[in-house]
């Protein structure tokens, strides 16, 4: 029903470490503190594909070799401090390895903030737990929309016809701390509100399958938890599967756009490659074309938040200006999102060279006339 196993890595095609997503066990397993990653992988590993292919790092095969000895003993080194958080390095990897994982644990280890603490303190407080969560009646589909309350107007019309949702701090998945180089706090909140999800939304009512409106929420529940062995008693259902099931039940209802469009991939899909190949699908269903651009796909480029709040502003905007650029010069006249915050932080620049932002989701429902 609406959803496809994807959990294993687009090159190697093999899982990794064993899938937690669909786990009914009520046993308590200990999360661990440390990622679970193969340095002799990793060492036996000629082409570094993680810290060659960083547009950030600049780093030759014999420095990155130097630096990717350096990590795996654990030491300091330059890719801690010159690491923008891109999380590409997750997706480089060949092997499935979680490399990006690994850096940002040890950024916090050695006391490294890639946001300034007082930025880093201000998130982490405004988006705490709150402790007030009441069960509530669901039924299925159910949307995570993690802390997008904003959003909840578009769970309407025909694609999301009968849908329950719900949103706040106490179901927050906090992957974004990943940004700021905190994934032990990741680790002490996940769990917790991992549960409050089954225990306040889901098993009372009977459901065991949660679809995620943010690629950061189905990466938690995925590729994250699996890294760390956070056990997941729900199955995870990306959003683009959920949309494609959709659309074939209303096929006969759906107005071709015949718009050319380009797409911004976010970096959390970086964790979850293998659920890119969908864009392309539903741009079918729904008659559009995607424009070529020259970053796209694994060559994509992060909005420009995160630099910003890490204070590299030059980086942002020279970023912003090469997205738009690229948008631009590519002919389109939609770009899509799948990101609700890259939606936020450039449809103003969209609109400003005459291109329509808009959220997957919400381009879908215009072809089916909602």
């Amino acid at each position: 029903m609406y959803f496809r196993c994807s959990i294993f890595h687009p090159v190697t095609r093999r899982k990794p470490v064993p899938c937690w997503c669909a786990l009914q066990s009520s046993v308590r397993r200990e999360i661990m503190l440390t990622v679970n990653l193969d340095k002799d992988l990793c060492l036996k590993c000629t082409t570094i594909d993680c810290l060659v292919r960083c547009r950030y790092l600049g780093l030759d095969l014999e420095q990155a070799t130097q630096e990717r000895d350096r990590l795996m003993a654990e030491e300091n080194s330059q890719v801690l401090e010159d690491c923008v958080t891109c999380y590409a390095c997750e997706e480089y990897c060949p092997y499935g390895n979680h490399p990006f994982y690994l850096i940002v644990e040890l950024q916090e280890r050695h006391g490294i903030h890639p946001v300034p603490k007082e930025i880093e303190e201000h998130q982490v407080a405004s988006l705490a737990p709150k402790g007030k969560i009441q069960y509530r009646e669901m039924h299925a589909p159910v949307i995570d929309l993690c802390t997008f309350p904003m959003l909840k107007d578009s769970i309407t019309g025909p694609l999301f016809e009968n849908a329950s949702f719900f949103w706040g701090t106490d179901v927050f998945c906090n992957l974004m701390y990943l940004h700021f180089g905190k994934t032990s706090l990741i680790n002490e909140r996940l769990q917790k509100n991992i549960d409050n999800i089954w225990n306040f939304y889901l098993k009372p009512n009977n459901l065991d399958t949660l679809v995620c409106y943010h690629d950061e929420c189905y990466a938690t529940f995925t590729s994250y938890a699996q890294a760390y062995g956070i056990e997941v008693p729900f199955t995870p259902v990306h959003l683009f599967d959920f949309i494609i099931e959709r659309l074939t039940e209303l096929k006969d209802r759906i107005i071709p756009l015949n718009i050319r469009a380009a797409y911004h991939r976010n970096c959390s899909n970086r964790l979850i490659p293998e659920t890119h190949d969908r864009v392309d699908e539903i741009f079918q269903m729904i008659g559009v074309e995607r424009v070529e651009r020259q970053y796209e796909d694994d060559n994509t480029l992060c909005c420009g938040l995160s630099f910003d709040a890490q204070q590299r502003k030059d980086l942002a905007r020279d970023t912003q200006k090469k997205i738009l650029d690229d948008i631009q010069t590519s002919g389109a006249t939609y770009c899509v999102y799948n990101c609700p915050m890259c939606l936020f932080t450039l449809q103003d620049k969209v609109r400003s060279i005459n291109v329509t932002p808009i959220l997957m989701p919400d381009l879908c429902q215009k072809a089916l006339g909602a």
